[in-house]
């Protein structure tokens, strides 16, 4: 039996509804989504950009919800005989949503983590809660659960007994991260890098350090600030951490680093680190390639230190690192009659600094086990009126890795493919729909492919038509 979250009555006081009668006296999960949600849980009727809840209120009680958060001017006669008695009335179901993950947070006696930066929030947060694990026990938010409403979600969702919290924060506009970090009250507050991601909402790279640095005004008394100190805006990042009382924890290149990454040694199945840790040698191992997941890495075992937890065995559990869907997994799909390419998948999201890294990690494959280079690139969105450029410096990250082929789809992709140069060969295409009888037919055993873009280009789409070669 799964344990008990929330009692009913627990739940009536956070948020301060007019509850029915049946409200389920023990709750043992929260959800948004009518589609998911399971018996005892709390269904919160959310309304969105694209969705009412208020419309599935019914068929989450259908399902075994044991209670529903609904707006006070929701027509409750038009759910079925006794649906309404499991109903909690409020003014804003958000709000409530907010107020129960405040509750979750108020009644939290273990530590509390926020990851936020411009790259490698989601992989962090898994990082962190493989390595607490052998610590205690871990809650962290699910998938990328960031934004109002996956952030209170996530908190709603913590037990009262968990050890570690772990919670990503992310933001695309100046402000939004400060009523996030108030909710999370992080212990410890992690931020990767800064780059130039949604700059169609900011005027700058400067103005969006400054936004990530919101995240420093919700630490609590005597927080960590963990920081990248080979980023340009370490410095900005440091005195605003240091304005909100925050001890500070830097990770990096830079030999004056307290997490200094000394070396890295490549292997098949992942990289050996070698860092000055504190002061200290230390080495260990992750599952995973790539130069940014050795550098956020190095964060992960900071925050694991400063949350009082067993480095080594974070360390050790970090060996069992895994991409998943979306960012970085790898697969071998069989082609021909004896062969298979190795195909990267990186197609949930992109921006310039991701975009390098995931190409970065081609080249680290063998070049005599797969000895031709595939890039499969869509756009990379929320660039703002320097799009077209940044495309076009992605270029040179392709020729220095020595691609083959490159694929692109999309209008500012189109800048990239004009860039590339002639020995390169190249396709492209106005969307990844159009795209993929090309790459289909181009694809042939022994090649590396890698596919990526940002989640509105729709590159998994490719991703599966490739799949599907697997005979």
């Amino acid at each position: 039996m799964a344990d008990i979250l929330w009692t009913g009555s627990e739940v009536i006081k956070a948020v301060g509804g007019k509850a029915g009668k049946a409200v389920s006296p023990e709750l043992i999960g929260v959800s948004i989504d009518s589609r998911t949600v399971g018996r005892d849980e709390i269904f919160i009727a959310i309304k969105g950009d694209n969705f009412d809840g208020h419309a599935f209120v019914g068929k989450a009680l259908e399902m075994g919800a044991g209670a529903a958060i609904v707006s006070d001017n929701f027509d409750l006669s038009a759910l079925s005989e006794g649906q309404p008695d499991k109903c909690i009335i409020v003014a804003d179901p958000l709000e409530a949503m907010n107020e129960l993950g405040r509750a979750a947070r108020n009644r939290c006696r273990g530590k509390v983590i926020a990851i936020t930066g411009s790259v490698g929030k989601t992989g962090s947060k898994e990082m962190l809660r493989l390595a607490l694990s052998p610590s205690g026990k871990v809650h962290a938010s699910e998938k990328s659960f960031n934004n109002h409403w996956g952030v209170p979600l996530s908190l709603a969702l913590m037990p009262s007994d968990c050890d570690y919290d772990v919670a990503e924060i992310g933001m695309n506009h100046p402000g939004e991260i400060i009523p996030l970090t108030a909710m999370v009250r992080p212990d410890i507050a992690i931020v990767t890098t800064v780059e130039p991601v949604h700059l169609g909402f900011f005027k700058d790279v400067e103005e969006i350090a400054h936004a990530k640095a919101e995240i420093f005004s919700g630490l609590e008394k005597g927080g960590t600030a963990i920081l990248n100190r080979d980023n340009p805006f370490f410095g900005l990042l440091e005195t605003a951490a240091k304005k909100a009382g925050a001890n500070i924890v830097s990770f990096g290149l830079h030999p004056s680093s307290d997490i200094w990454l000394k070396n890295i040694q490549v292997e098949s199945d992942g990289f050996w680190i070698i860092t000055r840790f504190f002061g200290k040698d230390f080495a260990y191992k992750i599952g995973i390639p790539g130069k940014h997941n050795a550098m956020n890495s190095l964060a992960v075992l900071a925050a694991c230190e400063v949350a009082g937890a067993d480095l080594y065995q974070a360390a050790k559990a970090l060996e069992k690192l895994d991409a998943p869907v979306g960012r970085g997994q790898r697969s071998k799909v069989r082609h021909g009659e004896d062969g298979h390419f190795l195909l990267i998948d990186e197609s949930y999201n992109a921006n310039p600094a991701s975009m390098r890294a995931a190409l970065d990690t081609v080249g680290q494959v063998s070049c005599t086990d797969y000895p031709r280079r595939v890039a499969v690139l869509g756009d990379m969105l929320e660039l703002g009126e320097t799009s077209a450029q940044l495309h076009a410096e992605l270029a040179s990250s392709l020729q220095n890795t020595e691609f083959d082929a490159v694929f692109t789809c999309g209008k500012d992709s189109k800048s990239l493919h004009d860039a590339l140069p002639a020995h390169i060969e190249t396709f492209w295409q106005p969307s990844s729909a159009d795209l993929g009888d090309q790459l289909v037919a181009f694809i042939k055993p022994g090649d590396v492919v890698v596919v990526k873009g940002s989640l509105g280009s729709k590159m998994g789409q490719l991703v599966n038509r490739l799949k599907e070669l697997d005979t």
